[in-house]
C-alpha cells in the first residue's frame, strides 16, 4: 500500500471511529497505536510511549491547570455579576447598549478565562435574562451571546492558542500577541452591527427608563473598579512575562495566585468556590492531556509516514492547486468538521496533516494559528450542529428555541467571516503586536 493510502485509510478510520460515538482521545489513540502496530510491529508500541513520555516532560503543559483555576475563581466568585451591573449602569443610555455591554463583558470574561464555554455560561444566566426583560428582540441578544462567548478562544489567554502552540510547536506568547488585535477587531465589528442595527430599528434595543439611568456618580465609579480588576488580573499577569522576567508558566501562576487573591479580598472564596474550581480544573486538565497524548501519538506516525509530504505533492503538483486555494479549503474543512466536533478535537485531528502542510506551503504559522482559531469560532455557530447553538439551547430559556438560536447566529457568522477574510488579506493584523514586542 501507498504512504497516501496509508494516511487516507488511517485519517478515513479516526473519523470512523469519532462517528460511533467513541470518545475525541480513544478514537485518535487507537487508530494510531494500531497503525504503528501494522507498520512496525512490536517497534510501533514505542510511538505512545515515546508520546506519552514526552506529554509527562512538557513544562509549558503545567500553564493549562494554572488558567483553567484562574477562570474558574473568578466565575464561582461570581465577579463576573459585577462587570455586568457595570456595563448596565455605564451603557444603558445608548440604544442597543446593554447589548453593546455584553460584548465587553465577553471580552473581559475572555481575558479572565481563555474558554468559550465559561463566557456562554455566564452570558445566558446573567445577560440574557436582564436583555429580554428589558424589552431586547430575543433573536438579536441570543445571537450577541453565542458571539460574545466565541472570542474566549481568540483572546489571551486562550486555552486553544496554548494547545495550538505545543502541537505546532510555536511560542505561546507569539501567538497571545497575534490574537489580540484580531480579536478586539472582531468585538468591535459585533458592536459597530449592534449599534447601527438598533439605529435603524430601535425596538431591537431600547434605551433604559430614566429612572434606572439616575445612578449616583459614586455608585457609577464603584462598578467601574469592579471592570478593572480583570484588567489588573491580566496586566499583573502578562507584563513581566512580555518583558522577560518570567516563563508562561511562572506568568500562568501569577493569574491564578491573583484570581484567587481578589476572590478572597472580596470576600467570596468560601469551601464550595475552591472545592468546585478544583474539581472542574482536574477534570478539564486530565482531559486535554488525553487528547494531547493521543495527538502526540498520531501525528508521529504520519511523520514517520512522510505523509505530509505525499499529501503535499498530491494537492501541488497532481491536482495543481495554488497554496492559497490549498489553504481555503483547509479552512472550509474546518467550518464542516465544526457542525460535530469541538475545537481541541478539530485541532488534534487535523494539525498532524495541516500545520506542517501550511509550514511547507510558506506560511507564518503563528498567523496560521489565528486563521485557525477564527476558523474555528465560526465552526462553532454553524448550523445544523454547531457546538455553541446546543449549548445555547442547553442554557437559553423556554421562549427561546432552536429556530431562533440559528436565525440569530447569521448575521454574526457573516461578521465574523469578514473579520477572517480581513485577517487573510492582511496577516499584518495577526503580527503586527508579536513583531513589536519580539522583533520580527
Amino acid at each position: 500500500m501507498s504512504y497516501e493510502m496509508i494516511a487516507i485509510t488511517m485519517f478515513a478510520g479516526m473519523m470512523l471511529m469519532l462517528m460511533t460515538g467513541q470518545r475525541v482521545f480513544g478514537a485518535i489513540g487507537f487508530v494510531g497505536a494500531l497503525a504503528g502496530l501494522l507498520l512496525w510491529g512490536t517497534g510501533g508500541v514505542d510511538v505512545p510511549f515515546a508520546a506519552a513520555m514526552k506529554l509527562m516532560k512538557w513544562y509549558p503543559l503545567l500553564t493549562l491547570p494554572m488558567f483553567i483555576f484562574m477562570g474558574y475563581v473568578l466565575s464561582e466568585s461570581k465577579i463576573a455579576d459585577d462587570l455586568y451591573r457595570m456595563f448596565h449602569v455605564w451603557m444603558g443610555p445608548v440604544r442597543g447598549g446593554l447589548a453593546i455591554g455584553t460584548i465587553g463583558l465577553m471580552v473581559l470574561i475572555s481575558a479572565m478565562n481563555g474558554l468559550s464555554v465559561a463566557g456562554m455560561a455566564i452570558g445566558a444566566t446573567i445577560a440574557l435574562p436582564e436583555l429580554l426583560r428589558r424589552g431586547y428582540d430575543k433573536i438579536m441578544v441570543t445571537g450577541v451571546i453565542q458571539a460574545g462567548s466565541s472570542l474566549g478562544i481568540l483572546v489571551p489567554p486562550s486555552v486553544v492558542l496554548v494547545l495550538y502552540a505545543m502541537i505546532a510547536r510555536q511560542p505561546v506568547g507569539q501567538l497571545w500577541l497575534a490574537g489580540v488585535v484580531p480579536g478586539l477587531m472582531m468585538a468591535t465589528l459585533f458592536v459597530i452591527y449592534i449599534y447601527v442595527r438598533c439605529r435603524l430599528q430601535p425596538e431591537l434595543g431600547p434605551v433604559l427608563p430614566k429612572e434606572e439611568r439616575d445612578v449616583p456618580m459614586s455608585e457609577k465609579l464603584r462598578l467601574l473598579r469592579a471592570g478593572v480588576l480583570p484588567l489588573v488580573i491580566f496586566f499583573v499577569m502578562m507584563f513581566p512575562f512580555v518583558k522577560g522576567w518570567t516563563s508562561l508558566v511562572e506568568s500562568s501562576a501569577i493569574g491564578a495566585l491573583a484570581a484567587f487573591v481578589a476572590a478572597v479580598l472580596k470576600r467570596r472564596m468560601t469551601r464550595e468556590v475552591f472545592e468546585t474550581s478544583v474539581r472542574q480544573t482536574l477534570a478539564i486538565s486530565c482531559m486535554f492531556m488525553w487528547i494531547i497524548l493521543a495527538a502526540l501519538g498520531f501525528g508521529a506516525i504520519f511523520d514517520g509516514l512522510g505523509a505530509v509530504r505525499a499529501i503535499e505533492n498530491l494537492f501541488t503538483e497532481q491536482l495543481g492547486l495554488s497554496p492559497w486555494m490549498i489553504l481555503i479549503l483547509m479552512q472550509l474543512s474546518f467550518i464542516v468538521m465544526g457542525t460535530f466536533l469541538d475545537d481541541t478535537a478539530m485541532l488534534v485531528i487535523v494539525a498532524p496533516l495541516y500545520v506542517p502542510l501550511v509550514g511547507e506551503l510558506g506560511f507564518d504559522l503563528i498567523w496560521y494559528g489565528v486563521l485557525y482559531t477564527i476558523t474555528t469560532q465560526i465552526a462553532y455557530m454553524t448550523p445544523p450542529f454547531g457546538y455553541n447553538l446546543f449549548l445555547m439551547r442547553a442554557m437559553a430559556p423556554p421562549e427561546i428555541g432552536l429556530t431562533d438560536i440559528y436565525r440569530s447566529i447569521v448575521p454574526f457568522a457573516l461578521v465574523m467571516v469578514c473579520a477572517l477574510a480581513l485577517v487573510m488579506a492582511f496577516p499584518e493584523i495577526a503580527l503586527w503586536l508579536p513583531d513589536l514586542v519580539y522583533g520580527k
